[in-house]
């Protein structure tokens, strides 16, 4: 296939990232260091129509398009993104869409995959995808939604610590009876927000349930606290199913969550006996799914979550092995068009 691609990328705005954490940035990079051209643009400048000419509507040909801007970027800061004008694109005229905004996964997501189906629907005008080729949403849009993180782990039971997913009260107390020390969280929670570790004989459950309850229609997922998170969170990186880097995060003293953003500390690792079974489980499901780029999370010989949405960790990973995953990542991405 040609070495040159057109990227459209949808994200968060930006100028408003780290470029030295951010995988979407780094992914934009890698894209153009091999040749790609890339546009931009948000979840919000989307818009699903009916074709504009006759014979298109009688046809059933739909359009998603989105108003994009061409964009280069560097790894310079404060001056990372060059955008340039703005225009409407026709997302089937895209060889690759990066679905790269972040959750909350909320209805505004779900309704945003939804669109993206379009955009390679079998009514797309054969002249607009090039050579008979579908435009390739990464991740699958489809997959996307009926995969949440902490619902796709569900799954694989035994591959994951004791789990409740419920709105029952007594049911969440009858699993802290039995397991002592718990872990309560939203269920389509992102970044560590709203997670609490409740002992057996702390006395706020009932008050936490309550205000998780009034400020959402959904259901809690509880989880039995594993010890071993004092030694790290592992973030693992996979690439069309294949393993292609970890890094540990290792959470702050007196703090359960190990994430970055709340005092987590980042350290080098390597796959366990364990971690590479848990890996080999799940890879046929993810490449099944056209779950392209995905990031999952360890705790000791636990997975706990199978990040799809907006995974993140690349650059993290890179520092300490002196790698490329994003071009691990462009290697699969190109190989699906390929293929």
């Amino acid at each position: 296939m040609a070495t040159f691609l057109k990227v459209a990328v949808q994200m968060d705005p930006i100028h408003a990232i780290d470029i030295n954490g951010d995988s979407t940035f780094a992914l934009m990079l890698e894209a153009q260091a091999r040749g790609h051209a890339l546009w931009l643009y948000g979840v919000r400048d989307m818009s699903l129509r009916e074709g504009k000419t006759a014979a298109e509507r009688s046809q059933r040909v739909e359009r998603l398009t989105a108003r994009a801007r061409p964009v280069t970027v560097q790894r310079v800061a404060g001056a990372h993104a060059t955008l340039r004008d703005e225009a409407m694109l026709d997302l089937a005229t895209m060889d690759v869409v990066l679905m790269r905004q972040d959750p909350p996964f909320d209805m505004a997501y779900i309704t945003a995959t939804h669109m993206l189906e379009h955009v390679h629907a079998p009514s797309a005008p054969p002249s607009a995808l090039g050579s008979g080729r579908r435009t390739l949403v990464v991740n699958d849009p489809r997959s996307v939604r009926d995969a949440p993180e902490k619902l796709l782990v569900t799954h694989f039971p035994d591959l994951m610590p004791p789990t409740l997913i419920s709105w029952d009260l007594q049911a969440i107390r009858d699993f802290r009876r039995e397991h002592r020390d718990i872990i309560v969280k939203p269920l389509f929670g992102n970044g560590g927000a709203g997670v609490f570790r409740i002992r057996e004989d702390d006395e706020n459950l009932g008050s936490l349930l309550e205000m998780f309850f009034q400020a959402s229609r959904e259901p809690l997922m509880i989880q039995r606290y594993e010890a071993a998170v004092r030694q790290g969170d592992k973030r693992i990186i996979l690439a069309d199913g294949d393993p292609i880097g970890a890094i540990n995060r290792v959470p702050a003293q007196g703090e359960a969550r190990s994430n970055m953003h709340v005092g987590g500390r980042a350290a080098k690792s390597v796959l366990t006996p364990r971690e590479q079974e848990i890996c080999r489980r799940i890879g046929p499901m993810l490449r099944e799914r056209g779950l392209t780029f995905v990031g999952i999370d360890v705790i000791g010989d636990w997975l706990t979550e199978i990040n799809v949405t907006s995974p993140t960790g690349l650059q993290e990973i890179d520092r300490f092995d002196g790698g490329n995953t994003a071009g691990l990542i462009w290697d699969r991405i190109e190989a699906r068009l390929a293929g």
